[in-house]
């Protein structure tokens, strides 16, 4: 879109000359001297812009402010176009964080990065990576931008009474009121159909060189997990050439990326379970489940049939079919001990209320329901859906999603409901203004993830591997979890560690793909 603008600019030069010559004799006039074409960056302003750095509390309940400052950190604003086809347009103000290099006579450059999300705050969770991996911190100014319409960025906030349609359920009834959900949630974001189109991936691509130039930075070094992969990939393709150094930890499908990236998670998401499974098997003087690993899933299957008869009474609350499958979505928070533990726990009591018996929630099960019934409160869910459905279109009949949740009934009774079910995007009140970015590039970058990865699917990281020839892979074999670099997410594990470590601060890719062994016997 920016080389639109440019080649505008250049046309009316040329039409300038056309006049002028038109206006000359036909015979008597010498041959016309050539005439320079001056490319004019239409974003020429916004690269130039010096903005403050200031403390990043914005007021005495900010604690995450209040952490940055405390850690050396400043932040700052920078304007970005709404619509980069129109520089001299409406403008979002974006929020950065800077926390300076604790060796600065060693510092390498700036590191970007972005944890996932989508619709994540960034800058709080900058300092969670300097806390983590201080080697970083030590050599790196990190960088932090709020994507644009999330947290302190022009942030979007529909007002949702809910975070999702979530599982369409056992039968068609249950579809029809998670379609009715979603149709209603969309409606509430229709006052800002002029802003959704803008919410993509690209333009925060976008925004990030332009904050990478007001920074006066010529590259950049970057790190970004789950969402942040993507963001990422994209980034790589559309600026290859300011990109230095770059890790994706969890890389996405880029060919899948957009509202429909979870019709791919069912399959991964049982396999998670299944390794949950025969961990409880082996525990089973705790918690009762079963013995062997056929016998706990048989447990979580009586459950789920129990909770399509009626809803099962914990305590205070109801769990229903349709919330069954968001509440045994927390397998996939981690596969150590203790999330383990957890989530055991966390089944007993549902198997207890499948058989009739009193059952009170864990601590884990409560929180898990209380975020279920709650608004979506700061419009993150609004707002990661905006994103998504400004990378990618989706099909507008509800009835093909049922169609594709029946098809898949027997293979994915538990998680296709959910994971196949329709969003707010089928009844979206604006298109995406731009096609998907096509991630084709032999840039040389870092891919780190786990096999059993529940979110960013293996084969999802194979794709992405494929798409960028100049990757390297190192696969935490054997694990389920989501994300693998320095313990921020899940556990943390040392030979994925050493890899990712090794290229950020020493420049050296694995020579080939890699595996590191699995964190469990």
């Amino acid at each position: 879109m920016i080389r639109a603008a440019e080649s505008a600019a250049a046309v009316a030069v040329l039409a300038m000359t056309l006049l002028t010559a038109s206006a000359a004799p036909a015979l008597a006039a010498p041959p016309p001297a050539a005439t320079a074409v001056t490319t004019v960056d239409p974003l020429a302003a916004l690269r130039a812009q010096q903005p403050p750095w200031h403390p990043c509390a914005i007021g005495s309940d900010d604690t995450d402010g209040a952490a940055l400052d405390a850690a050396g950190a400043r932040c700052t604003g920078i304007t970005v176009p709404l619509d980069y086809r129109h520089p001299d347009g409406r403008t979002l103000a974006i929020a950065v964080s800077r926390l300076p290099a604790t060796d600065p006579a060693h510092r390498l450059g700036t590191l970007f990065y972005n944890p996932g999300g989508p619709g994540v705050p960034a800058r709080a969770l900058s300092l969670a990576l300097r806390q983590a991996a201080p080697a970083l911190g030590a050599r790196y100014d990190i960088v932090a931008m709020d994507p644009r319409f999330v947290g302190a960025s022009s942030p979007l906030d529909c007002g949702w009474p809910a975070s999702g349609p979530g599982s369409a359920g056992p039968d068609r009834l249950g579809f029809d009121r998670s379609a009715e959900l979603a149709k209603d949630l969309a409606a509430r974001c229709a006052p800002y159909r002029t802003l959704l189109p803008h919410a993509s991936t690209r333009n925060t691509a976008r925004d990030l060189d332009l904050v990478r130039a007001v920074l006066g930075e010529a590259t950049v070094a970057y790190l970004g997990s789950s969402y942040g992969s993507y963001l990422g990939e994209v980034y790589l393709q559309m600026f290859p050439h300011r990109v230095g150094r770059a890790v994706f930890d969890a890389a996405m499908d880029p060919d899948r990326f957009g509202p429909d990236l979870t019709a791919t998670q069912g399959p991964a998401m049982a396999a998670a379970l299944t390794a949950w499974a025969a961990r409880a098997a082996g525990h089973d003087d705790r918690h009762h489940l079963g013995a062997s690993t056929a016998e706990v899933l048989a447990s979580v299957e009586r459950v789920r049939l129990a909770a399509e008869r009626a809803p099962l009474t914990v305590g205070t609350r109801r769990v229903d079919a349709r919330a069954l499958p968001q509440v045994l979505w927390t397998v996939s928070a981690g596969d150590d001990d203790n999330t383990y533990e957890e989530f055991s726990a966390l089944v007993r009591v549902l198997r207890d209320a499948a058989e009739g018996r009193p059952a009170e929630p864990t601590p884990l099960l409560e929180a898990v329901l209380t975020g279920l019934a709650s608004p979506d409160t700061g419009g993150y869910a609004a707002v990661q859906t905006a994103i998504m459905c400004a990378d990618r279109a989706v099909p507008r009949d509800p009835l093909a999603y049922y169609r594709d949740i029946q098809a898949h009934r027997a293979d994915e009774p538990l998680f296709g409901p959910l994971t196949r079910n329709l969003t707010p995007c089928t009844f979206w009140p604006a298109e995406p203004a731009e096609a998907p970015t096509r991630v084709r590039n032999a840039v040389p970058v870092l891919l780190v993830g786990a096999d059993g990865d529940p979110a960013a699917t293996y084969p999802g990281q194979l794709s992405a591997h494929r798409a960028l020839t100049g990757s390297r892979l190192v696969t935490l074999r054997g694990a389920f979890r989501h994300t693998v670099y320095a313990g921020l997410f899940a556990p943390r594990d040392t030979c994925v560690d050493a890899a990712v470590d090794r290229y950020l601060l020493d420049g050296v890719l694995p020579a080939r793909d890699t595996d590191c062994p699995s964190p469990r016997p």
